[in-house]
């Protein structure tokens, strides 16, 4: 008989309104990487956050090499060598990236003082044998995304976990950082490590798993050899249906000047030098542009900047023809800009309002939604969200009155897109638009970028998706250090090509 590193059998676990895992079985096997796989909401997190003592289940019971074992919380987990990196991280803004690393596990002196020093040779030769290459002394408030996923990685490693649990891990990554976690997560397995890998990117599932288990809807639908199937079946397992995987678009007809970005320069947080330097383009009505570029590389200030979130240094910006350099950010918002943000937690949503409430952010104060006498319209808004929530299949356990905090990641991502594209803006802002989104939400999401365009809209899209990049932008701008290097039309570029401007290898004059 085969023996299993973790069995989790029949297991059941409930939430208002919702069974989150109905009778669910996976066994993990030593040494292999197992891909857990299923739609925004089919209860792959939960399932995983019972195996890491997050959630005790109503029914089932989990084994580990054969024995039951009972996991009351994350530290049982981590007793047992389960380590988990989280969808949304887990980690203390103010902290250093080796604080965060070995806080719960500090090694003292016999006197209870900190031995930082052995620490940190532990964690900079852990850092270098995995090729993780973090900087062990930056704040995580200061750092990329992809750099606190690699802090939660050695987290797990600095702990000795043999049971590891990654949950959507390239959600948030560059192709060039994804490339690398494959790498690193096969070096792991090879150790004779065993991964638990959640995604719904299905090339990174074929490109890495052993085997893959596929929920929908909270129930197990079946546990295939990666090597005897296809990226259609998966899907088809997943959703219950065929999916396209191409976008479907016509060529874009831009018309007026929409969006004016001139000379923009943005400071930097973390170096003396500017994130965004001296940046000039336009978007025009009825196109899509797409910034494309690897993390970091002063995406993120730019959005910021336009969008009201940091001030600019130096430019200019306007919207459809009206000066918004120093407008506050309700002002562009009721002039005709919609915002999809990178980090859906901090600039999207307000975790603890629920989801009516989420949905009329921006709008709450229009007549609609607010009396003469500055009283809610509590039957309007809720009539309104459940109108959206229906329109976009926002899945959550109590529909409009669910706590956001609650749901699931990719139904938190479409209802922030529900809320901005039926703010009917001229300017569609959308950052990582698809982060954390399965295969069938991103065909509809793309629609309705597509359609947004089609109303004569303009959109800049800013992506870390060369998929994307390429099927969905009208026009790519790459940018590199803070600057725009290039621009290109996708059906004339290669990925190669585009690569090599990301990677700042080559660059065009761009006429300023």
């Amino acid at each position: 008989m085969e023996q299993y590193a973790v069995e989790m059998l029949h297991i059941t676990k409930r939430f208002p309104g919702i069974i989150a895992n109905d009778d669910i079985t996976l066994q993990l096997k030593k040494g292999e990487i197992h891909a857990l796989l299923g739609e925004n909401g089919a209860g792959k997190s939960t399932l995983m956050s019972v195996l890491f003592g997050l959630y005790t289940p109503e029914e089932g019971e989990i084994r580990m090499d054969g024995q039951t074992v009972k996991i009351r919380n994350p530290n049982d987990a981590n007793d047992r060598g389960i380590g988990m990196v989280h969808q949304h991280f887990k980690l203390v803004e103010c902290f250093t990236v080796l604080e965060n690393i070995i806080m719960g596990v500090e090694p003292t002196d016999k006197l209870g003082f900190l031995k930082k020093r052995q620490a940190r040779e532990k964690v900079v030769a852990m850092s270098e044998k995995y090729g993780l290459h973090v900087n062990p002394d930056a704040l995580i408030s200061d750092i990329t995304v992809g750099m606190q996923q690699r802090t939660e990685i050695l987290k797990m490693l600095y702990r000795e976990n043999d049971i590891l649990i990654f949950d959507e891990p390239t959600a948030v990554l560059t192709p060039q950082e994804i490339v690398e976690l494959m790498q690193i997560m096969k070096n792991l397995a090879a150790e004779g490590k065993s991964i638990l890998f959640i995604s719904h990117k299905l090339n990174e599932i074929m490109e890495v798993a052993d085997r893959c288990t596929v929920l929908r809807k909270g129930k197990y639908v079946g546990t295939v050899d990666i090597a005897d199937t296809t990226k259609a079946e998966l899907s088809r397992m997943m959703v219950g249906r065929d999916v396209k995987f191409a976008v479907d678009k016509d060529d874009a007809n831009p018309g007026e000047v929409i969006l004016h970005v001139e000379n923009m320069s943005v400071a930097s947080k973390q170096h003396e030098k500017d994130a965004v330097k001296n940046v000039s383009f336009d978007v025009h009505s009825g196109e899509i542009v797409c910034i494309a570029g690897i993390d970091g590389n002063g995406q993120s200030e730019l959005v910021f900047g336009i969008t009201g979130l940091e001030p600019l240094k130096s430019g200019s910006i306007s919207l459809c023809g009206q000066d918004i350099t120093k407008a506050p950010i309700r002002k562009r918002n009721v002039s005709g800009m919609s915002h999809i943000p990178e980090d859906r937690h901090k600039h999207g949503l307000v975790l603890d309002y629920t989801l009516e409430d989420n949905m009329v952010l921006q709008r709450y104060f229009e007549p609609t939604f607010t009396n003469g006498l500055g009283f809610l319209k509590r039957k309007e808004i809720r009539e309104y969200a459940d109108a959206l929530i229906e329109q976009y299949d926002v899945r959550s356990g109590q529909g409009a009155v669910t706590t956001a905090r609650s749901m699931s990641g990719g139904n938190q991502q479409k209802a922030i897109i529900a809320r901005e594209i039926d703010k009917n803006p001229d300017l569609l802002v959308a950052v990582q638009p698809t982060r954390g989104l399965d295969v069938g939400a991103i065909e509809y999401i793309h629609k309705q970028i597509v359609a947004q365009r089609d109303a004569g809209k303009a959109v800049l899209l800013v992506s870390l998706e060369l998929d994307e990049v390429m099927n969905v932008s009208d026009r790519i701008l790459v940018m590199f250090e803070g600057e725009i290097v290039g621009e290109f039309d996708p059906k004339q570029v290669t990925v190669e090509e585009l690569g090599l401007y990301m990677a700042g290898a080559k660059r065009e004059e761009m006429e300023q």
